[in-house]
Formats: C-alpha cells, sequence, structure tokens
C-alpha cells in the first residue's frame, strides 16, 4: 500500500493521472458521437491501439520490481482489457465481413 501512496505523492505521477482520466472522458465523447456505419472501421483502428497497449503493458510488467504490484496490476489490467479489445475488434470485423459473402443455396 506504501507503493501506492508514494506513486500519487509524485506530481509527474498525478499529472499523468489527470491525463488519463481526461483521455477516458474525452474518448467516450467522441466514440459516443460515431455513426453506426462507421463503427467497423474504428474497430480496425482500435484493434491496432490496442496491440500498442499490450505490448506497453507487457513492457510495464517486466520492467516493474517484484514487489511493485501496484505497477504489475496496471500492467496485467492493460494486458486483459487490450485482449478484451483485440479479440472483440476480431469479432466485429469478422461478423462485418461475413455480410460480403455469397450465400449458399
Amino acid at each position: 500500500m506504501e507503493s501506492v501512496y508514494a506513486f500519487f505523492q509524485d506530481e509527474a505521477n498525478l499529472l499523468l493521472v489527470y491525463l488519463l482520466i481526461f483521455t477516458i472522458i474525452l474518448g467516450f465523447e467522441v466514440i459516443s458521437k460515431v455513426p453506426t456505419v462507421l463503427h467497423t472501421p474504428l474497430m480496425s483502428g482500435a484493434n491496432a491501439v490496442s496491440g500498442v497497449v499490450i505490448i506497453g503493458a507487457i513492457l510495464l510488467i517486466r520492467q516493474a520490481d517484484a514487489d511493485d504490484y501496484f505497477t504489475l496490476s496496471l500492467g496485467i489490467l492493460g494486458v486483459i482489457l487490450g485482449m478484451i479489445n483485440v479479440v472483440g475488434g476480431f469479432m466485429v470485423t469478422d461478423r462485418m465481413l461475413e455480410m460480403f459473402k455469397k450465400k449458399k443455396k
């Protein structure tokens, strides 16, 4: 618990937390305004971004100390959420591509 307290005491880390909260709110607002026709291309782009998030989370886990549970849990959370987004994006893309296949008679 002490490492979490120390994390928020640093002004640079606090700024990063504020930036994270701001980008979550901004992303939610931008995505909620997207028409339904554009959701599939948006998911394809999100797959690329989520791949970068997964790589960043893996690097975070590798560089964290073994006793820094806060950093390790953030890295694991990043990997899990990124993988959910990637799998969901591939499922949506596969469903979209099924619409263009010729139906068997």
